[in-house]
């Protein structure tokens, strides 16, 4: 039994039973991978999937087994190997991050800064997207960690490590009529008005439609897209009152902007650092981990190296109190 072959059976389940596409993703041809496993097969003396023909069809009781341990031998073979170049190459490498505008340009620069000045022979890649396009770019596994707030059922995939939480903030033209209420601002209040906001989750996730549905409103959205500053360039123009997350609300905004606290109105969201479940983490990838989230302790991520499902994840933050993020000069507020 060689590791090649376990790496072929891997990227045929992980490509649906798809020989011709595992091939593809493994760099070689569909004949070669077909003889793999063949032999993998007559070696064990078992099959581990049914035929269709020319196809495969199911995996059989026996093959559920094996491809259980198979994934277990790859992921201490990655180790190994991850281990030696820890050893060897531990301030060099890559790491690819798949996040929102938002966060690329609101949450990562100074993150980013100060982790170039710790490894500044590590080469960065930042790619922004919905979180669909994010989901995307981890199943074609592009990047190592993603950084969202999308709903977690996207990312089944990932081992998500809960990071911070925001509110939204309401942003108007200075001398907006919503700025001359002597109480606090309503949902029914913004429903009144033509709103500027996110793109919704074509998925039919989002917190903000609840919440005007569960008050009885139909909010006026007349315009959305995935960039804050885009959102409140349109807000500029006059098109509507925009909705950005509390962290897009630059300082500089205030020079022909108002910015309205909307803490309360709408559920208050989680952001997130993703990996995939079966990533073998170097060690400035957890130093990034702890540089974004830095209520983590060092025994708390010890403990997420060592994690291998989400269950164990979300037991290790069950009672963690996660800092609030806010915008302009208030930062990081305490933790809640």
């Amino acid at each position: 039994m060689k590791l090649q072959q376990l790496k072929y059976l891997l990227a045929i389940v992980d490509n649906g039973l798809n020989i011709t596409a595992a091939a593809e993703r493994m760099y070689t041809s569909q004949p070669g991978v077909s003889k793999q496993l063949k032999l993998l097969e007559e070696e064990l003396g078992m099959q581990l999937f049914t035929r269709k023909g020319k196809s495969l069809g199911e995996i059989t009781a026996a093959g559920h087994k094996v491809i259980e341990r198979a994934r277990i031998i790859m992921r201490e073979a990655d180790n190994i190997r991850s281990l030696a170049s820890d050893y060897y190459r531990e301030e060099e490498g890559s790491l690819s991050i798949a996040t929102t505008h938002t966060q690329a340009r609101y949450v990562l620069p100074d993150i980013v800064a100060e982790f170039r000045k710790r490894f500044p022979k590590v080469g960065l890649n930042l790619h922004q997207g919905t979180s669909e396009q994010i989901a995307d770019m981890v199943a074609a596994n592009d990047i190592d960690f993603a950084i969202a707030t999308g709903p977690n059922a996207m990312f089944d995939n990932l081992l998500l490590v809960p990071s911070y939480r925001w509110d939204r903030s309401i942003v108007v033209p200075q001398g907006h009529e919503l700025t001359k209420l002597d109480r606090k601002i309503t949902l029914h209040d913004l429903a009144e008005h033509p709103l500027v906001t996110y793109v919704f989750s074509f998925g039919g996730h989002s917190s903000l439609k609840r919440a005007f549905e569960n008050e009885g409103l139909e909010p006026d959205v007349v315009f959305t897209a995935r960039d804050a500053d885009v959102i409140k360039t349109y807000v500029r123009m006059g098109l509507g009152v925009g909705i950005v997350a509390s962290m897009a609300a630059d300082c500089d905004d205030k020079k022909d902007l108002q910015v309205i606290d909307a803490e309360g109105l709408f559920p208050r969201s989680t952001t997130w650092i993703g990996y995939r479940k079966n990533a073998v983490l170097r060690r400035y990838m957890f130093d990034f981990i702890q540089l974004f989230a830095p209520h983590i302790s060092s025994k708390q991520l010890e403990d997420v190296r060592r994690a291998s499902t989400q269950e164990d994840i979300d037991a290790l933050f069950v009672n963690a109190r996660l800092p609030v993020r806010a915008g302009c000069a208030e930062g990081v507020t305490a933790a809640a």
